[in-house]
């Protein structure tokens, strides 16, 4: 039998980057699974992907700290030879509108901008062949408003370092992005909020974690798509 291939996936405990991990590893790949604060789920999580028949490695590290960034990706490294990382890890925090005091700026910043830029260059650095770079985006980035304003930029920045990134790594490297509409409840927002935000999506209902765990599986199966951001949100933000 082959050594499995080794996904990385950041915040991939919880949420999101909990059904990408699951489905990574259905998928055959043997699944690094970083997370920060979130223990107790990185090890029911990381169960979960044992019982799937992957190996697994849990890496707890802020990546908001730059040096954490390539430390992960050697501890990833471990397992075997690198073909996949999803940069999912983020901060969305609340009060981050021109009316507040914006001092959160740092750490949205290195979290959701800066430690996708270092993880890239590591995992690039570590040479992989046919491999990919998937970032999770937010499909609001291209309807400028002035909620949450600053998690808006690193999403920005995020977009144009996925294109940047897809030149500059090919041809080994794919790199493309997945922009999220409402795939879960906001932190906080009860069902029925998030229930009513179906009015306003085309499709007229709202996403899964699933949803952008499919999305990853596909992106993963190209041979001919790079620097591409692919809206999951239901038509939302057309």
């Amino acid at each position: 039998m082959s050594q499995q291939k080794v996904a990385i996936i950041t915040g991939g405990a919880i949420r999101v980057g909990r059904a990408i991990a699951l489905e990574l590893a259905k998928q055959g790949f043997a699944i690094a699974l970083h997370y920060n604060h979130s223990a107790e789920k990185a090890r029911q999580t990381a169960s979960e992907i044992e019982a799937l028949g992957a190996r697994v490695k849990l890496i707890q590290a802020d990546l908001g700290n730059p040096d954490s960034c390539a430390e992960s990706i050697n501890q990833a490294r471990e397992l075997g030879d690198l073909a996949i990382l999803i940069n999912s890890a983020a901060i969305f925090p609340d009060n981050d509108t021109l009316a507040d005091d914006l001092s959160h700026w740092d750490q949205v910043m290195n979290l959701n901008l800066r430690a996708p830029l270092l993880l890239s260059q590591a995992f690039a650095a570590s040479k992989p062949q046919h491999a990919h770079i998937i970032n999770i985006l937010d499909a609001r980035i291209n309807h400028p408003a002035g909620d949450h304003i600053v998690y808006r930029l690193s999403k920005a920045g995020l977009w144009h370092l996925t294109e940047s990134l897809a030149r500059e790594l090919a041809p080994e490297i794919q790199v493309n992005g997945l922009a999220l509409g409402a795939i879960l409840p906001p932190p906080g927002a009860d069902a029925d909020h998030f229930a009513r935000m179906a009015e306003q999506i085309p499709l007229k209902r709202t996403g899964d974690p699933q949803a952008i765990a499919d999305a990853v599986a596909f992106l993963i199966q190209q041979s001919f798509i790079t620097g591409t951001v692919i809206p999951v949100d239901g038509g939302e933000f057309l």
